[in-house]
């Protein structure tokens, strides 16, 4: 599973190129997996906190950065009040950059306007808007607080000394028959998916197709043939559940041997 992860991480392109929004987004390196012998990630934390083992693996096995510190805690008095995700430094130009990591799934609401308010989460509870903003006013700028100049200089590291980036991927689902999409100047080429409601899952069109609901570490895979798949009426069952706890699921769908689409169903 954690090499399909690392595939599912790479493969997952920047929400971003560039510069956006005031935020510089990481280009990650090319990485050759030919060599790589992955570890084993806890299963029983975040699927944010799955990915900051895969990042961090992935740049150890590559020669391009070197990882300065990871998770480094800062401190007001006893209290935590941030923490650094990733400083890495370039082997070729030495310069410091700070890596805030974020891996996110959305859906796309095209009731919605402005392109960069329509990526929510599946629950609604998760805004890319909200968490942008996070980022480039409190999560660098944390670096450059008190607290934070202080627990850097423990390290060595001058605040002064260090370039801002993100890498910020991220899965995307478009509105079930959805026309064009326009979200720029985000990447369309995140899109991998769509979402629906219950109604349009209980149509003629999937009732002869397999299913499958994928645990949150599969999220970032692809879908792929070695899973319990079930029937149309099973999964109905469960996601009818689910949707009861306004849990929107993420479901795999195999419509041939080869041919896999996956999608989210949302209770709202």
């Amino acid at each position: 599973m954690v090499i399909k992860q690392c595939l599912g991480f790479i493969n997952s392109p920047p929400l971003w190129t560039n510069e956006q929004f005031g935020i510089q987004q990481f280009e990650f390196p090319h990485i050759g997996l030919t060599s790589f012998k992955p570890k084993a990630i806890p299963t029983k934390i975040r699927l944010g906190h799955q990915m900051e083992y895969v990042f961090k693996q992935l740049i150890e096995h590559d020669s391009a950065y070197e990882i300065v510190l990871h998770n480094l805690p800062i401190k007001q008095g006893k209290q935590t009040i941030g923490e650094v995700d990733f400083i890495l430094r370039d082997r070729q130009s030495a310069k410091l950059v700070h890596i805030e990591l974020t891996y996110k799934f959305y859906i796309i609401n095209t009731k919605i306007t402005e392109p960069i308010h329509q990526l929510m989460g599946p629950n609604r509870r998760d805004m890319f808007f909200t968490k942008m903003e996070k980022i480039k006013n409190e999560q660098f700028a944390l670096l450059h607080s008190p607290a934070g100049v202080a627990a850097l200089a423990d390290k060595g590291i001058d605040h002064l000394d260090l370039e801002h980036e993100t890498c910020y991927k991220a899965q995307l689902f478009e509105p079930y028959k959805s026309g064009a999409i326009n979200i720029r100047p985000l990447n369309l080429d995140c899109i991998c998916g769509y979402w629906l409601r219950l109604e349009d899952l209980n149509s003629e069109e999937f009732k002869k197709h397999q299913f499958y609901i994928p645990y949150k570490s599969q999220w970032v895979v692809e879908p792929y043939e070695k899973v319990p798949w079930r029937s149309h009426f099973e999964i109905m069952m469960d996601i009818n559940l689910r949707l009861l706890k306004e849990n929107a699921p993420m479901v795999w769908v195999r419509k041939s041997v080869a041919e896999f689409e996956k999608f989210f169903v949302i209770w709202w």
